[in-house]
């Protein structure tokens, strides 16, 4: 028997969403944080701003979207055995994610966070919660097996990893390449 007939709107809608969020990241690139405009993402997607303000708040929720769908899509948890190996692809696989575009949107949206409570709860619970767990999990399981560094915790070790994620996208003090990746790894295990 044949399933209930799809909705004409449901495919046009995900096609309006996807337009957005690639609009969103298009703009950021072309006119940076501060000139980016709802109406001008709606314009840049081909729908109403009333279409991106019937799915998000505002402009940094959109990037906040695109961002973690971002991280989702690029970023694996591996789970091979091999602990060391499977926690130098996670970092490598964050690293190489924040692409200069992504970069751009990851510094943004952390400054949005820091002056707006609001949207600093929704930043900490979509993007950061989410990401600060997967790497817990590879962590723990490094830990179960005796190979965690003995002085840290899971915890720590996290805050390590992004740390030196963070500081080096906020400052502009290094890359973010496989050789931070390699180095946080020996550094977080034995």
């Amino acid at each position: 028997m044949p399933g209930p007939p799809v909705r004409p709107g449901r495919r046009r809608s995900e096609e309006s969403r996807q337009a957005i969020l690639g609009s969103a990241l298009g703009l950021l690139d072309e006119v940076g944080y501060a000139r980016l405009t709802v109406e001008g993402i709606a314009a840049r997607a081909g729908t109403g701003k009333q279409t991106v303000y019937r799915w998000w708040p505002g402009k940094a929720d959109v990037l906040l979207e695109a961002v973690t769908a971002h991280a989702r899509q690029h970023i694996p948890l591996p789970d091979t055995g091999d602990h060391a190996a499977d926690l130098r692809t996670f970092l490598a696989a964050t690293f190489a994610a924040a692409t200069p575009r992504t970069a751009d949107a990851l510094r943004a949206l952390m400054a949005e966070a820091q002056i707006d409570p609001a949207f600093g709860e929704r930043f900490r619970e979509t993007l950061l919660r989410p990401r600060r767990e997967a790497l817990g999990a590879l962590v723990e399981r490094a830990r179960t097996a005796g190979l965690l560094a003995p002085h840290l915790t899971t915890a720590t070790a996290v805050d390590l990893a992004f740390g030196a994620l963070w500081y080096r996208l906020l400052g502009n003090s290094g890359p973010l390449d496989d050789e931070l990746a390699e180095l946080l790894t020996r550094t977080l295990l034995r």
